[in-house]
């Protein structure tokens, strides 16, 4: 009897597609990286990438519960002195609401090359339409 480990070249990795209209942020971000870090998978070990593809779709519709959809800001800042910039929740989904997900998701990955290597395999677009039927995704449902 032998444990098995899992190598980076066997992994089969899938497709799933999550559609956040109506879905909260924050739980809809951890089911997402959950299935991009693996955890969800049998052979999950935690130095080996064998996490799945996801693609997000109707970034517009997500939302926030209490406050926070007025109260919420993004800050980013340019590298120059007084280069900090601040958007609001509002004004960045209306501006571009996929780097939204993308922000929340790519947060609760790990801060590593794994976890780059990881955030490549998620996909966020506006609307109901993306260019990966393909890969023929499977819908993954949030409760």
């Amino acid at each position: 009897m032998g444990t098995f480990v899992p190598s980076g070249k066997n992994i089969d990795r899938k497709w799933f597609v999550i559609d956040a209209s109506g879905k909260t942020l924050g739980r809809l971000a951890t089911k997402a990286a959950d299935v991009l870090s693996g955890k969800l998978n049998p052979q999950y070990v935690p130095y080996i990438d064998v996490g799945d593809h996801v693609i997000v779709l109707n970034a517009e519709k997500v939302r926030l519960t209490g406050l926070k959809a007025q109260s919420k800001l993004y800050r980013r800042y340019t590298g120059f002195p007084g280069g900090l910039r601040e958007e609001s929740f509002t004004r960045l989904l209306n501006r571009k609401p996929e780097l939204i997900l993308e922000q929340a998701i790519k947060g609760m990955l790990p801060k590593s090359k794994m976890g780059r290597q990881m955030a490549t395999k998620l996909k966020v677009y506006r609307g109901d339409k993306h260019p990966h039927e393909a890969q023929q995704p499977v819908a993954l449902e949030i409760a």
